[in-house]
């Protein structure tokens, strides 16, 4: 049997022997992921606001045999299926990255990692974006659905973040009771996120317009669940707030304290939306924009977290231990300045020789 070329064998090898792309390159190939991630959060939000959810009523094809379906589906097929083709432009951009990323010169195992981590993401929510369709809109499943977008969005900030770093171990800027308030911070954001979804689970826009299906809504009335979600929303603001009072009481370097701010900022014009939304009686329109406020809110709180910690390209005693040693006079050993005496045992200075 003739032996494949290696192209057909390990396509990625490949392409990193024959070229090596800049830093620049690289940045902007994992940003183009983590911006087609929270894209698609948009458009899946449009299709549920317009009430094309089972503009195809099945998974994986969308009407019987038929992959695409037909145009005689009308204008709510043509929004579910063109959001699902927008599955294969999200998995592009992050195969961009992971090429990008392998053909790296010095190569990174841990970064590439990352990047398969974020196609593997893609295709299980991939999965379960089929399985809302078959368990015809089920708000439950309508939600975890959106949470494994924010894992996505998750994995491609770390991805991001990472590029930019060195691969030696992280190195806290600062201390441990400011970490503990940020990842307090952290948690707050993620419940506010959760609780959202329940609005959504709950709330007047079920994501069907066929009259075919009843669609299944949570019990409860979408108020109460959108009171809830507005005052873990303060408890958040309160955290963003009291995290840059503790960051500039204690001197904290810059990025920490602007990346409180710019988080700040966002969850300031995510509320506006927010009651906007609510005293308009959920405008669709609104929606979609406050679905793209809760990713801004995530990716800004992540920023956060990563802020509080730096990672050299190598351990510090790495690059010590590959300089050459000084030699003393005449073989020697050179004299350790720190274990020079200052002072003699009555704690008078030594004179200095000169």
């Amino acid at each position: 049997m003739p032996k494949l070329p290696e192209i057909a064998r390990n396509p990625l090898a490949w392409i990193a022997a024959r070229w090596t792309p800049d830093p620049v390159t690289v940045r902007r190939a994992a940003l183009a992921a983590l911006a087609m991630s929270v894209v698609i959060v948009i458009t899946g939000g449009a299709v549920r606001l317009t009430a094309s959810g089972l503009g195809c009523p099945t998974w994986p094809t969308c009407s019987g045999d038929s992959l695409l379906g037909t145009r005689e589906m009308g204008i709510h097929h043509a929004i579910e299926i063109s959001n699902r083709m927008l599955t294969y432009v999200l998995c592009a951009a992050v195969g961009w990255a992971i090429i990008a990323i392998r053909s790296m010169e010095p190569r990174r195992t841990g970064l590439y990692r990352l990047a398969w981590a974020q196609f593997w993401v893609v295709v299980g929510n991939a999965v379960w974006g089929g399985l809302t369709v078959l368990t015809k809109l089920n708000p439950y499943v309508v939600s975890l659905h959106f949470l494994l977008s924010a894992a996505l969005i998750t994995v491609a900030v770390l991805t991001w973040q990472r590029i930019g770093e060195g691969d030696a171990s992280p190195r806290p800027l600062v201390g441990k009771p400011v970490r503990q308030l940020g990842q307090l911070l952290a948690a707050a954001a993620a419940v506010l996120i959760v609780v959202g979804t329940l609005v959504t689970g709950a709330g007047p826009h079920p994501g069907d317009s066929s009259g075919t299906y009843k669609v299944q809504r949570i019990d409860v009335d979408w108020r109460t669940i959108a009171q809830l979600h507005a005052d873990f929303a303060w408890v958040v603001v309160g955290l963003t707030v009291a995290l840059w009072f503790v960051l500039r009481a204690v001197d904290a370097p810059p990025g920490p304290q602007r990346r409180s701010l710019e988080l700040f900022g966002v969850l300031m014009g995510q509320g506006v939306i927010g009651y906007v939304q609510y005293f308009t009686h959920l405008p669709k329109v609104l929606v979609d924009l406050h679905m793209f406020g809760a990713c801004l809110v995530w990716i800004a709180t992540l920023r956060v977290l990563l802020s509080f910690r730096e990672r050299p390209a190598a351990e510090p005693g790495a690059l010590s231990a590959a300089l050459p040693q000084p030699v003393g006079v005449a073989g020697r050993e050179p004299v350790d300045a720190a274990r020079v005496p200052l002072a003699d045992q009555g704690g008078d200075p030594l004179p200095v020789r000169r």
